[in-house]
């Protein structure tokens, strides 16, 4: 206060200075805010600091929005955030790259997590980056010059479609009726609770993981996952490098993979596999909402990792990851062997089946697998048989024939009358087991588990 100035001076003169700069900020009028009265000085003043910061707190609601109409668009610097703020949608630059991409990625989790790049292998190399809906409903993603860097079309005409970020992390484009395009359709190198990852057989989408090609390039790499299928075969999980398969799920058995026994009940999450005319699929969701788990291929690793965000230590914390051990490693015994970690060495022969060469065998090189003892009957199938195994990791699935109609009975005498009939099983084990698959030829990809897989 200037010296002799009387207190309602100095307090006009403050108000001024303060409200000058208020006005440019926030609009506020001289009149938002009055000097007080000596007698209620207590009561006037918290009054107009909540009526300030009640501003501030209605601004910042104001700008998170979870959708835009073709009326609107998003710039660079501009998000968009899911209705309950789980997740946010903008543009980014990973690591020290300075190329922009377009992106979702946690929005309450400090350490920034993508999960999903539309525009993966052609980024913007500054911040001219617009996404709009056109004209006639088609999602775009315009960069420099406006040109076109990324776009979705739907097969119908929607002039009024909005795109709307789901508490989920699904980007959705969307009309009346069923989503117009979904981007849990076309995920990155990461799988979230509620996508399905497998085939859309009415339409001929296909839903898989491809991890990023290095932590600064989101453009894929030679690393996926996905559900594989022939015709009146045994779906299943493959993870390949390139064209060359690196991990295998084992088929579904009604409960789980069998090569993974660890998918049992549990606290946290719980699985689905659907296999029908219309769709194959894997879906896992979250049954603690609180809880917050991906799953992602990681190309540098070589490796499909779980993690779970523990917020205590403010960290993504590994719950699994596969491959595991050496087992896991796709037909590292060879045909007809089998892979049993704990043994030394962790591969041997199938019961009836020596190895090719022994004495590759003996330098513990087991790719050329096994072969049978003697031959089989083919003539006399009396005379031949079965060995029960049980805890297995099923044969890879590629040569196999699944029926669901017939009980085990049936799928015995179906294969007992083809020569090249390997083996046989129920395809689903609940309630006794149910349902027929026959392998034919070498056996690929056996591991034994110390409990029923």
């Amino acid at each position: 206060m200037l010296e002799n100035e009387p207190q309602d001076a100095t307090c006009e003169r403050e108000r001024r200075e303060i409200l000058s700069s208020l006005k440019q900020v926030f609009g506020l009028s001289l009149a938002d805010w009055w000097c007080p009265r000596p007698s209620i000085d207590a009561l006037i003043w918290p009054t107009g600091l909540y009526h300030i910061s009640t501003q501030l707190r209605d601004l910042s609601i104001k700008s998170e929005v979870d959708s835009i109409s073709p009326s609107q668009s998003i710039h660079d610097g501009t998000t968009l955030v899911s209705k309950g703020g789980s997740f946010e949608l903008g543009f980014f630059s990973p690591g020290s790259s300075e190329n922009r991409y377009l992106g979702i990625w946690y929005k309450n989790i400090p350490v920034r997590t993508v999960v999903w790049v539309a525009n993966r292998c052609n980024p913007i190399n500054d911040s001219s980056g617009i996404l709009m809906i056109n004209s006639t409903g088609h999602l775009v993603l315009l960069g420099q010059n406006k040109s076109v860097v990324w776009w979705i079309s739907s097969a119908k005409h929607a002039p009024s479609a909005t795109v709307e970020l789901l508490d989920s992390g699904n980007l959705v484009l969307r009309d009346a009726g069923p989503y117009l395009w979904q981007s849990f359709d076309y995920p990155s190198d990461t799988f979230l609770p509620g996508m399905k990852i497998g085939w859309d057989l009415r339409t001929g989408i296909k839903r898989s993981l491809s991890a990023w090609k290095n932590s600064e390039d989101p453009c894929p790499g030679d690393f996926t996952y996905g559900i594989e299928m022939e015709r009146d075969t045994h779906p299943e999980a493959y993870v390949r490098k390139g064209t060359a398969k690196y991990y295998r799920s084992g088929p579904w058995n009604g409960l789980r993979f069998s090569g993974s026994p660890e998918l049992r009940p549990d606290p946290l999450y719980s699985f689905d596999f659907v296999n029908n005319d219309d769709e194959v699929y894997y879906m896992y969701n979250l049954q603690n909402k609180s809880v917050i788990s991906r799953i992602v291929l990681n190309q540098t690793t070589s490796t499909r990792d779980r993690f779970t965000w523990i917020e205590a230590d403010q960290t993504w914390r590994a719950y699994s990851s596969v491959p595991r051990d050496l087992c896991d490693y796709y037909d590292l015994c060879g045909a007809n062997g089998k892979c049993i970690i704990d043994e030394n060495p962790v591969c041997q022969c199938l019961k009836g089946f020596r190895p090719v060469s022994q004495e590759k065998w003996n330098l513990m090189d087991w790719s050329l697998g096994c072969v049978r003892n003697k031959p089989l009957s083919c003539q006399e199938n009396y005379k031949d048989g079965f060995v029960k195994f049980v805890g297995l990791k099923l044969p890879d699935t590629t040569h196999s024939w699944v029926n669901k109609s017939m009980n085990l009975k049936e799928c015995r005498t179906k294969c007992l009358n083809n020569c090249s009939c390997m083996a046989y099983t129920s395809s689903d084990i609940r309630g006794g087991g149910t349902r027929c698959a026959i392998w034919f030829g070498d056996l690929i990809d056996i591991r034994q588990f110390p409990a029923a897989g």
